[in-house]
């Protein structure tokens, strides 16, 4: 379908002043007759419409089920729909200036139950070799410190406290904490430094680089196993697991850390030191989770929910 009038004319200055791809110029084109088709039946088209014309559509799409995000992605080819007219003389006001888009609800994170981690650790348990050692020593660190997957595989040697009970973490922004091991954790990595000097490289130069750090690699840049190869480590483990390869990453587990915390007992203000949040609100979310998880809990095993 070919836009017409001062859709047309607007498509036209996105192409040859702004460059914008066929893929923009089809959704912009969507957006706008869509909007074009909810006000006609107040009389006005597009070019015309009021303020209160553009909240009707609005209210009618959220009574359609249309998302939040299509809405506001609506609203903003509006906004600049009408910036373009102004700048053309075609109109004289902003009907859509003063109206903001739709929230977007903040999504929850994906997290893994108490029986997938265990399962996770089973199949590192399982791996055999050096390799086994280290993998089992990854999973252990980070599911008991919450890491980020950057934190996780740039650990230096010298980031245990002297007891070694503890880790010392350079986080976002340069804050640092210090967060607390379990026993496993630290059992797993007395086993990995036992065989760690076979992933060193055999460079001088790049040996000496790598030597720095508990998870060394032979052919990354940086001298420590990156992201994407522990991520691979993990989807391999989660495989072995019998778990759904696309619901487990590190971030993931890192909610998971959060998540069973609170829900075993912990307070919010302890998680939010523990994972390096600037802000407790952000670490709020996770008690949204718990609340979801609750209230599907209820509504699918308590006996009077099936009645």
């Amino acid at each position: 379908m070919t836009a017409t009038g001062p859709i047309a004319l607007f498509l036209d200055m996105m192409a040859a002043e702004r460059g914008a791809a066929l893929n923009t110029l089809d959704a912009y084109r969507r957006d706008l007759e869509d909007l074009s088709a909810r006000i006609a039946p107040r009389g006005r088209d597009l070019q015309d419409a009021t303020t209160p014309d553009l909240e009707a559509a609005l209210t009618g799409m959220a009574r359609d089920g249309l998302s939040s995000a299509t809405a506001a992605r609506r609203l903003s080819a509006a906004k600049r729909f009408y910036r373009f007219l102004l700048s053309e003389g075609l109109r004289e006001d902003d009907p859509s200036a003063r109206l903001s888009g739709p929230k977007k609800g903040r999504p929850l994170p994906k997290i893994l139950s108490e029986a997938d981690v265990d399962a996770l650790f089973r199949a590192a348990a399982d791996r055999p070799g050096a390799s086994g050692l280290r993998d089992r020593a990854l999973m252990e660190i980070l599911y008991a410190a919450g890491l980020r997957v950057s934190e996780l595989v740039s650990l230096p040697l010298a980031a245990f406290a002297r007891a070694e009970q503890c880790i010392h973490v350079t986080g976002k922004g340069g804050r640092e904490r210090l967060a607390p091991l379990t026993e496993a954790a630290l059992e797993a990595v007395a086993a990995w430094r036992e065989v760690r000097d076979g992933f060193l490289p055999a460079n001088p130069a790049k040996r000496a680089k790598a030597s720095r750090f508990l998870f060394p690699s032979k052919t990354s840049a940086s001298g420590h196993l990156t992201r994407e190869q522990f991520a691979r480590i993990l989807t391999d483990l989660a495989s072995a697991a019998g778990l759904d390869t696309s619901k487990v990453s590190p971030h993931v587990l890192r909610h998971a850390f959060a998540t069973h915390l609170l829900a075993n007992g912990a307070d919010l203000r302890t998680v939010q030191t523990l994972l390096g949040h600037a802000d407790v609100s952000t670490t709020q979310i996770y008690t949204h989770v718990l609340e979801e998880r609750l209230r599907t809990l209820v509504e699918t095993a308590h006996p009077l929910a099936k009645r």
